[in-house]
């Protein structure tokens, strides 16, 4: 499906949990029809040690959002 949504691309999200923010695309993933946006959507991953003197962390990883979720914002308030 041809989206109009291009890396870099001011946007509103109009549902979900997130709803009503702005943000910039940073990535756009085209089989999958979603979109990475900055500092939206931002879920904690425990990594468990892979070996006995390491220590386990939890990383920060933006999730994508499905295109029908988002549209092109005309104005950053």
């Amino acid at each position: 499906m041809k989206t109009k949504i291009k890396k870099g691309d001011d946007i509103k999200i109009i549902s979900g949990k997130y709803k009503g923010k702005y943000g910039k695309v940073s990535s756009v993933l085209k089989k999958n029809n979603q979109v990475l946006i900055e500092n939206i959507n931002i879920k904690t991953k425990h990594i468990k040690p892979k070996q006995t003197d390491e220590k386990g962390y939890i990383k920060k990883i933006e999730q994508p959002i499905h295109y029908s979720n988002i549209k092109l914002a005309t104005q950053i308030v």
